[in-house]
């Protein structure tokens, strides 16, 4: 099982999966802001994993 399905017709979108990408590191600039470095490392680390499974590794058009 998967944590992220890309194949979901939920992240279709482009504009979606920017935003969901876009938010942890948000988040992640928030808490570092207020020096909670773990959270801020953690959310960080969220965002990256978002960005590859959404953004990098996103299934191109023909390729099943």
């Amino acid at each position: 099982m998967r944590l992220i399905d890309p194949k979901h017709p939920f992240f279709q979108p482009a504009w979606r999966r920017y935003l969901l990408v876009a938010a942890p590191f948000a988040w992640a600039f928030v808490e570092l802001s207020f020096d909670n470095t773990i959270w801020a490392y953690l959310f960080a680390g969220i965002g990256g994993f978002l960005g590859w499974t959404l953004i990098v590794a996103w299934p191109k058009d023909g390729a099943e």
